[in-house]
Parts: structure tokens; sequence; C-alpha cells
């Protein structure tokens, strides 16, 4: 059975990142995390690692959509 929490050292490869961009993520509140244990570990559940990339895959689709427009728009200049 696969952990329902993960270190952020695990986020980080999950997402091809380093870990200190996997810590600015959750500082910045985009992903939800936990502090667990005595020394105030970092775990991120997996669903919400999944749904921090859903939410940017809606993100990017939006950017995409908007700079499509812009392009579309000036071209009619």
């Amino acid at each position: 059975m696969p952990p329902r929490f993960v270190p952020l050292t695990d986020v980080a490869e999950m997402l091809s990142i380093s870990a200190s961009q996997a810590y600015a993520l959750v500082r910045s509140g985009e992903l939800r995390a936990i502090k667990v244990g005595g020394r105030g570990q970092w775990r991120v559940e997996t669903t919400e690692i999944e749904d921090y990339i859903q939410r940017s895959y809606r993100a990017t689709e939006e950017l995409v959509a908007q700079e499509r427009q812009r392009a579309e728009d000036s071209s009619t200049l």
C-alpha cells in the first residue's frame, strides 16, 4: 500500500522540482501540507499533490486560452 503522506523531498521528485521549490509551494499555500513529529517535518498527502497538479493544468489551460485570444485580437487590428 502506498504511503498516504510523503516528505517534501518526495514531492520535489514527483514534480521534478527542487526541495526548496516544494517548500516554497507549501509556504505560499499553493500546496497544502502538515507538520508532524517533534521536529516538525513537513508531510504532504498524496491526494493534495494530485489536486495541485490538476489546479496547475487548469491554470495553464486558462493562460494558453488568454494568450490565444490576445494573438487573435492583435491579428484583427
